[in-house]
């Protein structure tokens, strides 16, 4: 059976630290209809080594890797302003931690969903962490193997935490010949879990063709201009693509209707009236 996802509008880290940015696109999402956006936060010095972190970056906030971490990371302020305007613009967000700490910051806002992203699928700590907090999460499977893939539905299991996966390849942007969506059906049988597609491919074409597979949830990575500062702005959707995706698995969806041989449709039976007339036995 085909049905609508549920629809991530991923802004991630492409604010490029200003909350203006952030409420543009949340005001796009909306527009389009999706269910939500999401966000990633990151405890800086957890995630990266004081080499990195001192090592020469140059962005718009300095001269530094750390300079441009901070630059990209919202903290309670940030956050308790989006919350707000989420609210008062009737959209689910959340975000994917990449540490604990980061984990322990988000429960401040008892969201209803957790994302895993694609490098902490390998991190089994974290992934208990999230588990116990038994709420529905997303796990991304980008960057990862079959005993990978195991080792977190065994965890989120044995918590008994509802979760689905995601098929993702972690590639920016992602070339069609490495999209491979036959593994959105392959994880199904396997897993005999709900499985959604996060992509980062460029157009929207290939996102269509997935709600083709049955997908439960649709992730693409947005921004107000592609070209603006940042690591995945190029491999995300300005708000003209937003349109035409969802333009697009409406005209799906619709298309593929229903699941019935012999359906004789009603502008049908005006035609079959005209066409069949010369037909003694009709």
């Amino acid at each position: 059976m085909i049905r609508k996802p549920f629809l991530i509008a991923e802004i991630g880290i492409n604010h490029n630290g200003d909350i203006e940015i952030v409420k543009k696109i949340i005001d796009y999402a909306c527009l389009y209809g999706f269910n939500s956006v999401k966000f990633q936060k990151r405890t800086i010095n957890k995630v990266y080594s004081k080499e990195i972190l001192d090592s020469k970056r140059e962005s718009p906030w300095g001269t530094t890797f750390r300079d441009q971490k901070e630059g990209l990371e919202f903290d309670f302020k940030e956050y308790s302003e989006i919350d707000n305007y989420c609210k008062k613009k009737n959209i689910i967000w959340f975000a994917s931690a990449w540490d604990n700490e980061s984990l322990v910051f988000l429960d401040q806002f008892n969201l209803d969903y957790h994302k895993v992203a694609s490098p902490m699928i390998v991190d089994l700590d974290f992934l208990n962490s999230v588990a116990k907090r038994k709420k529905h999460t997303f796990i991304s499977t980008g960057m990862s193997d079959i005993k990978d893939i195991d080792n977190a539905v065994k965890i989120f299991r044995e918590n008994e935490c509802s979760f689905e996966l995601m098929h993702c390849v972690s590639e920016y942007p992602l070339k069609d010949s490495d999209v491979n969506l036959n593994t959105i059906t392959a994880l199904k049988k396997k897993y005999n879990v709900d499985v959604g597609y996060s992509g980062h491919e460029n157009g929207a074409l290939i996102s269509q063709i997935s709600i083709m597979l049955g997908i439960s949830s649709l992730e693409r990575h947005v921004t107000l201009d592609r070209t603006m500062y940042g690591s995945d702005q190029s491999a995300s959707m300005e708000p003209e693509g937003m349109q035409k995706l969802i333009e697009g698995i409406d005209k799906i969806i619709s298309a593929v209707g229903l699941n019935k041989i012999g359906h004789i449709t009603e502008n049908e039976k005006i035609i079959m009236k005209k066409l069949r007339a010369h037909i003694k036995n009709t």
